[in-house]
């Protein structure tokens, strides 16, 4: 039987996993005893069977939450135990390992969609008779400022990284039970207030829950009918939301561009048409016609079967008219998880595309394909992974893909049915633009081209077109390696820069400083230390560098 990366979108977690009402019944009146003792079997099952996943988090810390949540259980309501066992779970940080969203949100959310643009989480959708919050941008609930709000309920959601949170993590922000047991609410209650900004106007509006069963929503988005309201102009529909709710995937032929877009939301095949026929009729189009521009549009694929992707990379790399680039443009998002980052990771691989919009939900090499373990007395289902997917080689440790070319939507672009991310594909030109700034950079300092570095380092580091390459952390990386490498003069060179590009960053200031101490560069490392304190006396890195600063005065 062939394994596959699990397709995970929110409604179909939902659909796959919801309890019937007996055991939900049996959940509410189990002893403390009964939820310790699933609590335990949990734990012991993971020990057993999938010692493995104790890859981002240690099996220390591990059990010591699950001590800390069973001492808890005789003082906390069923909800909260629910909440406190999908925390446990969620430690292991890998999406597809979770205890699903229904099971805490099955009898109570608030009637909104939430969706996080570039410019703030705002009110994307909601049931009829909450107009009044349709498009307005969320700054409290309750009581609670939307920044602490999030950081509260974060340890429920199996994160795999910021865009899994992003994409399905953030309707954990609309589940009553889930908002009390991590103290954003003060009490479990059916109407919440929440505060919201609309146009420049600051107002409460309350929301009353309703089951799960009555959201209409797909792919993150509103799915307007009878009884819900989407905030997008429904009378225009963009690209990448065509036919999405009739077909996983589709091509047009844009004509005045000679460009070829083909959505595809889904690594399943589509009853109407599968994978192998829909490539077959794509290629066929692409051969007989005249495209010079392939536009790949996956940000809202969550995965599926990973073998259906190998028909797509042997087309593409057979035509070597569109796989070149600035030719063939592959657009990914906080939605492309599972079998699509395996599909990702090949294109990445095996192909020439240029890479646009946001990273991707999933890390590059990942857990994924699960085990049902269900716990004996609440009956509740943990899913666990048991599947090592590793398309990069073993030491590769990103948690995500970035693209080429950042881009991401702003709330009135999303309103306006404007789409940036395919602007970006569709405008781009080779003048001035640097794909692997990485390499761009070490084959100038290789070269000795050591001011050239700084310029075009100062340069990308300040391009939001790259504003997802963590450019702090990799040039200390090679900062680093340099000076164990022994040498000294090109890691201190190196550190020094990224002191340059981010001037604000005390980390930045720590490494260099650390890094002049190991090079027996007193004098700098006490300046550098001092300006740590300067800027952050009372923060652990402050006291860390008062620390250091101390010995060496010793010395």
């Amino acid at each position: 039987m062939k394994s596959v990366s699990l397709y995970f979108t929110s409604l179909l977690t939902t659909a796959l996993f919801f309890f019937a009402s007996a055991a939900s019944f049996a959940q509410e009146t189990i002893t403390a005893t009964a939820w310790q003792e699933d609590l335990k079997f949990l734990q012991q099952t993971v020990h057993k069977e999938y010692p493995f996943l104790f890859k981002k988090v240690t099996a220390k810390k591990f059990d010591g939450e699950v001590e800390k949540l069973h001492a808890q259980i005789p003082t906390l309501e069923p909800h909260e135990i629910k909440v406190g066992l999908t925390r446990i779970v969620s430690m292991f940080a890998y999406g597809h390992t979770q205890i699903p969203f229904s099971t805490l949100a099955k009898e109570a959310v608030l009637p909104l969609n939430l969706y996080h643009f570039e410019d703030g989480i705002y009110v994307e959708g909601v049931q009829k008779g909450n107009e009044k919050a349709l498009g307005a941008k969320l700054l409290k609930i309750g009581d609670t400022p939307v920044e602490e709000a999030l950081k509260a309920i974060r340890p429920v959601v199996p994160v795999e990284n910021d865009q899994y949170f992003k994409a399905y993590g953030l309707r954990f922000l609309t589940v009553p039970s889930v908002l009390h047991a991590q103290g954003v609410i003060s009490a479990l209650v059916e109407t919440i207030p929440l505060t919201l900004e609309k146009n420049g106007t600051t107002f409460e509006h309350t929301f009353t829950s309703v089951p799960l069963s009555e959201v209409s929503r797909d792919y993150g988005f509103t799915i307007p009918n009878a009884q819900w309201l989407s905030v997008r102009d429904q009378a225009v529909t963009p690209l990448y939301l065509k036919h999405l709710n009739e077909k996983f995937y589709f091509f047009e032929y844009l004509a005045d561009t000679k460009t070829m877009y083909v959505r595809q939301s889904s690594v399943f095949s589509d009853e109407k048409e599968s994978l192998a026929d829909f490539y077959t009729r794509l290629f066929e189009f692409i051969d007989k016609n005249e495209v010079e521009k392939l536009v790949y549009d996956v940000r809202l694929n969550g995965g599926g079967n990973n073998y259906n992707n190998k028909a797509l990379i042997k087309g593409i790399m057979a035509r070597p008219k569109i796989n070149q680039r600035g030719k063939f443009f592959y657009i990914i998002g906080r939605n492309t998880f599972s079998a699509c980052q395996n599909l990702t990771n090949e294109i990445e691989n095996y192909t020439e595309a240029i890479i646009v919009g946001e990273p991707t939900a999933e890390n590059k090499n990942f857990y994924g394909d699960t085990r049902k373990v269900t716990l004996p007395n609440s009956t509740i289902n943990a899913y666990l992974s048991f599947a090592w997917w590793q398309d990069m080689a073993p030491w590769e440790e990103s948690e995500w893909t970035i693209p080429h070319i950042a881009k991401t939507m702003t709330f009135n672009d999303y309103v306006s049915n404007q789409d940036p991310v395919l602007d970006a594909a569709m405008n781009y030109t080779e003048t001035g633009f640097i794909l692997d700034p990485m390499n761009h950079l070490t084959q100038l300092f290789i070269a000795g081209k050591y001011e050239a570095v700084k310029s075009a380092g100062m340069q990308i580091a300040n391009d939001p077109r790259y504003k997802y390459y963590d450019f702090q952390e990799e040039f200390s990386r090679a900062g680093f390696r340099l000076l164990n490498g022994g040498d000294t003069a090109a890691g201190i060179f190196i550190l020094q820069s990224v002191v340059d590009f981010y001037p604000e960053s005390v980390g930045a200031l720590f490494n260099l400083a650390s890094a002049q101490e190991q090079a027996k560069q007193f004098d700098g490392a006490k300046k550098n230390l001092q300006k740590i304190i300067d800027l952050e006396p009372n923060t652990m890195t402050g006291r860390s560098a008062k620390n250091k600063l101390e010995n060496l005065n010793k010395q």
